[in-house]
């Protein structure tokens, strides 16, 4: 199915209070009212949620919703990490404690509007209502609009911002997962980045304390002209009155190649062929057919910091950077710089060096 969502269900009588451990986002629902929610993050995948239900005499229904979102998949023992409600799942009330994690529960993967396929605008549903109005910050609804395809031919992406988690759909076309709710950690961030050597997850960390990610690539081939259809499923609840189209323009390329980065590709053709030792090379190319490179914004040759479009001289660089990037460059659609003293001169010996060049197409 395109969701991670897994329903759980079961009839119970005459209990009051839930108490749920899961490795998940964890929804329970009973008698159509949502008492409570809670979820786990990429450290602490791990959650208990202890929520008071309002029950009725006789018969009851708890219905608990669990999205998995993403396995582990690498690692020692990664096959035996649990996803979905591990349990135990207990309900306490005033007379005691009952245990249901090895009662008889019914569950469902996915979900009714998958089944319904309402997520394709070719195919009509009476479940849809039209109205000037629509719930928001609601959770488990789908949601239906269409927009205009913008002008011109730049990227086109999507700003979820105001909106919880789900999935989208263009013209009947997923683009998978938005989760502008998700928020990195507030500490850990640094200002200059560097990802030779071990890797770790904490390694070149930004925008602390910001979602991981609002914007979402819309590839222009889902587009048609005029008038295109998006569907959403929000689980958490958000307001798709917010939701914004943009374009994204690309203003400079870069690239930050260093003395100890392998050979150009180009010397291993064939390994019956000797093999010419060319060294490493920084290449440029415009994205566009037709584009050229105008200028160079940025160039240094030595210990450079920063990232696309905020670089920064370091206390070795030499004065020959820009000059030689200009005239290998400026002029042509793709250029290629080998990175080697020989070609900037040493500006300090000893030390392993970097080309960083940021140049303007038009």
């Amino acid at each position: 199915t395109h969701s991670d969502e897994t329903w759980i269900v079961m009839l119970i009588i005459n209990i009051r209070l839930s108490f749920v451990r899961c490795i998940c986002v964890l929804k329970c629902i009973s008698i159509e009212i949502l008492p409570g929610s809670s979820k786990g993050s990429a450290t602490s995948s791990l959650i208990s949620l202890t929520t008071p239900v309002t029950l009725v005499p006789g018969k009851n229904k708890i219905d608990l919703l669990s999205a998995t979102v993403g396995l582990t998949n690498y690692g020692a023992f990664f096959d035996l990490v649990g996803a979905g409600i591990t349990g135990p799942v207990k309900l306490t009330g005033p007379k005691g404690t009952l245990d249901l994690s090895s009662a008889d529960w019914t569950y469902q993967i996915g979900l009714r509007g998958e089944d319904l396929h309402l997520y394709n605008p070719s195919e009509a549903s009476p479940e849809w209502v039209s109205d000037n109005s629509y719930p928001t910050n609601n959770p488990l609804t789908w949601y239906k609009s269409k927009f205009t395809t913008p002008a011109g031919d730049d990227p086109v992406a999507i700003d979820f911002t105001g909106m919880g988690k789900g999935e989208a759909w263009v013209n009947g076309q997923s683009i998978g997962r938005y989760w502008p709710t998700n928020i990195a950690p507030q500490s850990g961030c640094v200002n200059s980045c560097n990802y030779r050597g071990p890797y770790s997850a904490s390694k070149c960390q930004k925008k602390c304390g910001q979602p991981s990610q609002i914007l979402y690539h819309v590839p222009r081939s889902f587009l048609q002209p005029g008038s295109n259809d998006i569907v959403l499923f929000e689980q958490f609840g958000g307001d798709p009155s917010k939701i914004s189209f943009t374009t994204k323009q690309t203003e400079s390329v870069c690239a930050h190649v260093s003395e100890d980065h392998p050979d150009q590709i180009d010397s291993w053709i064939s390994p019956q062929q000797k093999l010419q030792r060319s060294g490493p090379a920084l290449r440029l190319e415009c994205p566009k057919e037709g584009q050229v490179i105008s200028s160079i914004k940025f160039a240094s040759f030595g210990t450079p910091s920063g990232t696309c479009g905020s670089y920064s001289h370091g206390e070795c660089s030499s004065s020959q950077a820009l000059a030689v990037a200009q005239e290998a460059c400026v002029g042509v659609s793709s250029c290629s710089v080998p990175v080697s003293a020989k070609n900037f001169g040493d500006p300090c010996r000893g030390v392993t060096k970097s080309l960083v060049v940021e140049a303007a197409c038009s």
